[in-house]
């Protein structure tokens, strides 16, 4: 990885020459990068909509900021004897990709411990839990992360008798979505959980017929096993994190809003931003799971740090679970469990008052809901907090939108709600998503485009580790909606296809509207900050089974080279 510092700060620019494409007047001072001979898609209002205007191919940086933007000959003029000089060769650039919803921490626990994303049955986890098993001291807890049972020929739940023989080391398994995890003996003993122990508010011990847990602890429940593992170090939670922000900007990535930030995190985040290793932007959404430490944000008020990379602004809220696990709130019970209608892990009005709270202290809510239940609850709350504190810049969000009551996704744009979505979400839904909740709910689930057509903005991420931390995979869901091999045909409910245009804009300038960020990123523009994404590429030009094959070539943040591979 190439780490290039750029020197000045966007103060330091003022006077510095006119920051225009027309390049028809030398600026005073020369840039610090150039990128030429490429194209360049802006974003742009005047090209929002269509290719026009978009022959630029060329743009200049000083400091954090862009000066110029517009064809080769005119960034000549911004060319001295210190500026680097970039030959695009036909590269593309595109604003910088945002995740408008990931999770830091959690992406790099996944790089160290068990990989069970594509794990094809029970005994394929088991055997990969006995390799690591064979790596770590007798009685060190196991952590795995991505099994998805509806991968498998069996789709049932799996308990901890499919983890037989590995009961030398505590294990948990966190299922793909992160709403339910799979104990072995072990971890369930050392957690005292029995069939005594009582469903908490908000999760489920899942049980056999006889009444014994089966070793799945499911949303709320999960914290049964919280206070037994042990905490990681801050040494620790620094490295993770370290390594997920670097496969973040691999991936070309300059922007993460982190969902549910903890107090360990942001105090990491804290110390690698100190030592100069916060090399992407990092939109907090503070987890009101630890409720003094977002009170007292709410009492000092929004915060901004290192320039700007790290802001904490929102707080995040839970309405439900996750659809997979049968957790998502359902206004009818699930198709393939009829007693069941899913959880509410924060009630209505508990949802209604941190709204009411973090608006008058000035913060952004973002909420996880995924059943039309837990969307319609999420709404409702929004609203009544609206009425009491009437905030016209409120920007509230609902974090993944997955299945929608029709008449509740016409309520999103004139509340002003944004819909904060994840493409690869429906793609990795579709084999089974029918099976849940039957084909008429279908109809308002994973609905970009009746939103986008309704006026609603749409923010897009990953939700990674969930879902592959690549946004080429998210434009190439969105666009398809096909998996990798090409199914279906046509894409699964092609009515809601999105354009690779609109596509990028809600990894771009969605995504920085999302965070307030809309005036400073999310565009490309003379005076905006140079956050900006290089592909080998043009997404917007390709045949979409090109776009699993783009690469990112150059991660730009802040003026700032924080990735540079192959042309």
């Amino acid at each position: 990885m190439t780490s290039v510092r750029l020197s000045l700060t966007a103060a330091a620019i003022v006077g510095f020459g006119t920051m225009s494409a027309c390049g028809k007047r030398g600026p005073e001072q020369p840039a610090d990068l150039i990128l030429a001979n490429g194209v360049v898609r802006t974003f742009a209002p005047v090209s929002d909509s269509s290719d026009a205007n978009e022959s630029v191919t060329a743009l200049a940086i000083l400091g954090d900021r862009i000066v110029y933007v517009g064809d080769d000959e005119g960034a000549r003029a911004w060319r001295g004897e210190k500026t680097r000089w970039v030959d695009l060769a036909g590269r593309t650039v595109l604003p910088g990709l945002v995740d408008a919803h990931g999770h830091l921490s959690n992406l790099g626990r996944s790089l160290e411990d068990v990989q069970l994303v594509g794990t094809t049955s029970r005994a394929d986890v088991l055997r990969r839990v006995k390799d690591m098993q064979a790596r770590v001291p007798a009685g060190e807890w196991i952590h795995g992360r991505g099994w998805d049972q509806n991968d498998w020929s069996d789709s049932d739940f799996p308990t901890w008798r499919d983890l037989a023989g590995t009961e030398a080391n505590p294990v948990y398994l966190g299922r793909v979505d992160g709403h339910a995890l799979w104990l072995n003996r072990t971890a369930l003993d050392a957690c005292g959980i029995t069939r005594a122990t009582q469903d908490p508010p908000g999760g489920r011990i899942v049980r056999d017929a006889r009444g014994e847990p089966t070793g799945i602890l499911v949303d709320e429940a999960e914290k049964l096993l919280t206070s037994h593992v042990p905490v990681a170090t801050g040494e620790e939670l620094d490295r993770r994190l370290a390594r997920a922000i670097q496969e973040c900007n691999r991936l070309g990535l300059t922007g993460v809003h982190d969902a549910g930030t903890d107090p360990d995190v942001l105090a990491s985040l804290r110390r690698l931003g100190e030592r100069d290793a916060l090399t992407i932007n990092v939109y907090c959404m503070l987890d009101s799971d630890a409720p003094a430490f977002v009170r007292a944000f709410f009492e000092t008020g929004p915060s901004t740090e290192f320039e700007g990379r790290l802001v904490a602004r929102a707080v995040k809220l839970r309405a439900d679970g996750a659809l997979g696990s049968r957790g998502a709130a359902l206004l009818r019970p699930y198709d393939d469990d009829p007693g069941n209608v899913g959880l509410l892990v924060d009630p209505p009005d508990s949802l209604y008052a941190w709204t009411r709270d973090a608006l008058r202290a000035g913060f952004q809510v973002c909420t996880h809901a995924i059943g039309d239940r837990g969307n319609r609850v999420t709404l409702d709350a929004y609203q009544r907090a609206l009425a009491e504190v009437p905030s016209p810049d409120a920007r509230l969000r609902i974090e993944h939108v997955q299945v929608v009551d029709p008449l509740d996704l016409a309520r999103f744009a004139p509340m002003g709600v944004i819909a904060s979505m994840q493409p690869t979400h429906a793609t990795s839904d579709m084999p089974w998503a029918a099976i849940r909740v039957g084909n008429d709910r279908l109809t308002g689930a994973y609905a970009w485009r009746t939103l986008i057509e309704s006026g609603a903005i749409l923010a897009f991420g990953s939700d990674f580790p969930v879902e592959s931390v690549d946004p080429l995979w998210g434009i190439y869901a969105a666009v398809t909606r096909m998996d990798h091999d090409g199914h279906p045909t046509g894409g699964w409910m092609p009515e809601q296809l999105v354009s690779a245009r609109e596509a990028v804009r809600a990894f771009t300038y969605g995504a920085a509207f999302a965070a307030f960020d809309g005036q400073g990123a999310g565009t490309i523009e003379a005076g905006k900050r140079a956050d900006l994404t290089v592909l080998d590429r043009d997404v917007l030009a390709i045949p979409p089974r090109e776009i699993l094959e783009t690469r990112a070539t150059m991660t730009i943040v802040r003026g700032r080279v924080v990735y540079e591979g192959s042309p």
